[in-house]
């Protein structure tokens, strides 16, 4: 089922197809060490389907598979706040890397904080970067994200701290 797509990109739920690609893209450390550590590295199967399960049993789904003329090439997610941040969202997403620079991040975040602000009572999405991943700053910059701040020493990823930058777009 689509959720809401622009011709070639395409957020949908994922689906028992999307298992093996899941596990073959998401098996890399470059797309890896660009996420929190609950992403496992190395990326099996098993863990591509232990994530579909999960995914299956949301309500509201907030996790979705990108599609890419019609085949699957990454996810995207949003993680809706509670208690004081309700009125918010963290997103999170990744392209897998034979599809890097083609727009298709951009599209996904544009589809994705369209359906977001339509869809949830939310008035702000965020998304924190590693210092590191410039290519990220940049695709949320695009999406009218503007950066709010950097939160210094704020991550460790592979036993070293960074900074995390802290983008955020509001209605």
């Amino acid at each position: 089922m689509d959720i809401i797509g622009n011709g070639s990109v395409v957020i949908r739920e994922f689906n028992k197809a999307d298992i093996e690609k899941l596990a073959a893209y998401a098996n890399n450390r470059k797309i890896s060490v660009n996420l929190r550590d609950a992403f496992p590295h190395p990326y099996t199967v098993d863990d591509a389907k232990s994530f579909i399960d999960m995914v299956d049993k949301q309500l509201p789904k907030t996790f979705f598979a990108i599609e890419y003329n019609g085949e699957y090439v990454g996810n995207i997610s949003l993680s809706i706040g509670s208690d004081v941040y309700r009125k918010g969202a963290e997103l999170g997403y990744f392209i897998a890397e034979p599809f890097w620079g083609k727009g298709i991040a951009t599209s996904a975040i544009g589809l994705i904080t369209e359906y977001a602000f339509n869809r949830f009572d939310i008035i702000r999405i965020h998304a924190g970067v590693f210092e590191f991943n410039r290519a990220s700053q940049r695709v949320l910059k695009k999406c009218g994200f503007v950066k709010e701040g950097v939160f210094k020493k704020s991550v460790i990823k592979e036993g070293k701290i960074y900074d995390e930058i802290r983008y955020a777009k509001t209605i």
